[in-house]
């Protein structure tokens, strides 16, 4: 089954969403702005992805020029700023089993669902 964290106000979130049930391919929806994730999922992400904790970080966001950009922010201070500020997220991450990625571009989307 896939996973999708999702924020509906992003476009291309919904681009992802729609896509999956126009495929009528099962998933599980996390809203992870309106129902924020724990640590430890959003831990548990972070390795599916292979990716720091860096990565996941929306820099073009103002919140995070205003608030975070000129600071030393460990990866550990990173994970609790993100699950209390969400829309820092990139975002969509799909999970598929053990491994996930950032849904961009789209193609990257329809290529992982694949294997």
């Amino acid at each position: 089954m896939i996973t999708l964290l999702h924020n509906n106000s992003c476009s291309k979130s919904r681009c992802v969403f729609d896509y999956l049930e126009a495929e009528k391919i099962p998933y599980e929806l996390v809203d992870f702005v309106n129902h924020p994730v724990s640590e430890q999922f959003l831990k548990s992400v972070l390795q599916k992805l292979n990716l720091p904790v860096e990565a996941l970080i929306r820099k073009n966001e103002m919140l995070f020029q205003e608030q975070f950009a000129q600071k030393d922010i460990s990866e550990e201070e990173w994970i609790k700023i993100l699950i209390e500020n969400p829309e820092l997220m990139q975002r969509p991450i799909l999970i598929k089993e053990e491994a996930a990625i950032i849904g961009r571009p789209f193609e990257k989307v329809v290529e992982f669902l694949k294997k």
